[in-house]
């Protein structure tokens, strides 16, 4: 009997001992694709623990199967349950892998359209533990660029909507972004913020469709989140160069838990007050230079954005909404444009990378960031081991799954710990 409770008591222990292995320490997610469209889309686990003597290491990947998604956002945090989000965006199709145990990364589902609704962009957890959704056209949405080998005449758009759903894509509600009031047609949802205290959201209007040439996505909307009621669509007024207000991407809840920055694609950056009211006002408060300025961070009253045009990263203290000033800025290399970036839970560490389908540099970093003052500095232990550059490559490189070739990144996020 003695033997038998030893042999229980060891089989036990060695089953906590896996669970510990692929629990404890820090790790990086990575949503990325063959830069040459050739090989399946995967997701990568690396080392992301400084005291770990493997720290940079690629340390498991799991295929999806499908070459060629486009794989685009993942959700920008990881989520307390473990289970995140990733859109392959061309494809309209999004996985929900299990990172629990992260060097065993594995697919729980994946799925398509919603509640009529094609090609979804964004993903928020909302409070009660659904997640809110883009989706960026209704209907028989035009192929993206790279969906097909066979030229097929194009497809104009039709507005999408809103869908509160569970994390395995069952709909809750959903709502159109189409908006009878306003002469435009080109509202496409891209980005969400939900504000609950108020029982308001904003969504964003960047269509991702390259093809389409006319839109210029100025435009914001507010919604009731109980019941996604739309209540207002307004543009952006432009800035002194005249079109800063175009391409709004990213909306993110300011400290003082009732006014919002949006960020656009063509590198403004506006204030939005009164979103608790029927009348919202939005106001320019700041350019960078050039366009395409990639996803930005809100740091407690720091404003973290990529810049692509100078090839930094550039911190804004803003104690005054309307007027941010630099603090700090990094070069991050003249063969990268930083477009994505998350920050760990202990809000110091950043990654960045140029989801830039695998040209140029294509590193991914870790940057130091200091809360109390905005200083940026590259952590220079997170790199190659055979290069002094900091940050790692991701191009002609062995991956964990047998796929041997050039990653184009996108999403990126630290574990929780």
């Amino acid at each position: 009997m003695r033997r038998v409770l030893l042999a229980v008591f060891l089989i036990a222990c060695g089953s906590c001992a896996k669970t510990a292995a692929t629990t404890d320490g820090e790790y990086l997610f990575l949503w990325a694709g063959d830069a040459e469209r050739k090989a399946s889309d995967f997701l990568a686990v690396i080392d992301a623990s400084p005291t770990s003597a493997h720290y940079g290491s690629i340390v498991a990947s799991v295929p999806t199967g499908v070459v060629g998604s486009h794989p685009h956002h993942t959700e920008q945090e990881m989520p307390a349950n473990g289970h995140l989000l990733a859109n392959g965006f061309h494809a309209g199709r999004t996985w929900l892998f299990d990172l629990t145990h992260p060097l065993e990364p594995r697919i729980i589902t994946q799925f398509g359209d919603a509640a009529g609704y094609n090609h979804p962009h964004t993903f928020v957890r909302l409070a009660g533990g659904n997640v809110l959704a883009t989706y960026q056209y209704r209907g028989n949405a035009s192929p993206m660029t790279h969906d097909s080998t066979v030229a097929k005449a194009p497809v104009e758009n039709t507005t999408g909507g809103l869908v509160e759903m569970d994390e395995t894509g069952r709909v809750i509600k959903s709502a159109s972004a189409s908006d009878s009031s306003i002469q435009y047609r080109g509202v496409f949802p891209y980005s969400v913020l939900p504000i609950s205290a108020f029982d308001r959201a904003l969504s964003t209007t960047t269509d991702m469709d390259e093809k389409n040439l006319k839109a210029t996505s100025e435009w914001v909307q507010l919604w009731r989140l109980s019941d996604l009621t739309l209540l207002k669509t307004f543009a952006l007024a432009p800035g002194p160069r005249g079109d800063e207000n175009r391409f709004t991407g990213e909306p993110r809840l300011l400290p003082d838990g009732k006014s919002v920055y949006i960020h656009t694609f063509n590198c403004g950056l506006y204030l939005l007050r009164g979103i608790d009211t029927p009348s919202p006002s939005a106001s320019f408060v700041r350019a960078f230079q050039g366009k395409n300025c990639g996803v930005p961070i809100l740091a407690g009253h720091y404003w973290l954005q990529p810049v692509p045009e100078t090839h930094s990263l550039v911190a804004l203290d803003i104690t005054d909404y309307e007027h941010p000033r630099e603090v700090s800025s990094l070069a991050i290399g003249d063969d990268e444009e930083p477009h994505w970036m998350a920050i760990d839970p202990s809000g110091r560490r950043l990654v960045l990378n140029s989801s830039g389908g695998g040209k140029g540099g294509n590193r991914l970093y870790v940057i130091n960031f200091d809360p109390g003052t905005g200083q940026l500095s590259f952590d220079d232990r997170f790199r190659d081991a055979d290069n002094v550059r900091p940050g790692i490559s991701l191009s002609a490189r062995r991956w964990p799954h047998g796929f041997v070739g050039t990653a184009a990144p996108h999403g990126t996020v630290f574990s929780r710990h």
